[in-house]
């Protein structure tokens, strides 16, 4: 019986990340980075991960970890552990590397590993870029390019619904 790898990408430390971001350099390939919580992967973000591989060779997507999405998200979020949900962005096609990040934004990453370009999704503007990511950003020589189709979906709304229906069910469908 035949195996089949359906990961794109592979799931990093920084370290290596650093080693293999090195090698890609090398090559002449230019590196785009994205980053976000992915906590319950929908079609947004398959859309935005899409879009921001088209930018350059290579995509690395930066997750947050647990903490910074309990920070940002509130209890009871995450629904994955950061390992489970970078192994399912690294399998998304486009997906070059995924790498786990423990910071309350991605700019320390962005001036270790100093990409080509941050793409950021819909829901952003240059403006409205955290000050920490656009300067880390600029101090490399990169620029933020604004991708993905309009953020009309969300992992938030989902869970929400899905407990909601929960409850209805639960209760009877009252």
């Amino acid at each position: 019986m035949k195996s089949h790898n359906i990961s794109a990408g592979r799931v990093y430390d920084r370290e290596a990340l650093r080693r293999q971001v090195h090698e890609w350099r090398r090559a002449g390939e230019r590196i785009t980075l994205a980053n976000g919580c992915f906590d319950l992967l929908h079609v947004g973000h398959v859309r935005f991960l899409r879009a921001a591989a088209d930018v350059a060779d290579r995509l690395i997507v930066a997750i947050n970890d647990d903490a910074s999405v309990r920070a940002l998200k509130g209890d009871g979020r995450p629904l994955m552990p950061a390992a489970e949900r970078a192994e399912i962005v690294a399998a998304v096609a486009g997906v070059d590397a995924a790498v786990i990040f423990p910071e309350p934004d991605v700019a320390a990453l962005l001036r270790e590993l100093r990409p080509d370009f941050q793409a950021k999704g819909t829901d952003y503007t240059a403006e409205s870029l955290p000050a920490s990511e656009r300067e880390a950003v600029a101090a490399c020589g990169g620029r933020v390019v604004i991708v993905g189709d309009p953020k009309n979906h969300s992992a938030s709304d989902l869970i929400r619904a899905a407990r909601r229906a929960g409850s209805e069910i639960a209760g009877g469908g009252r």
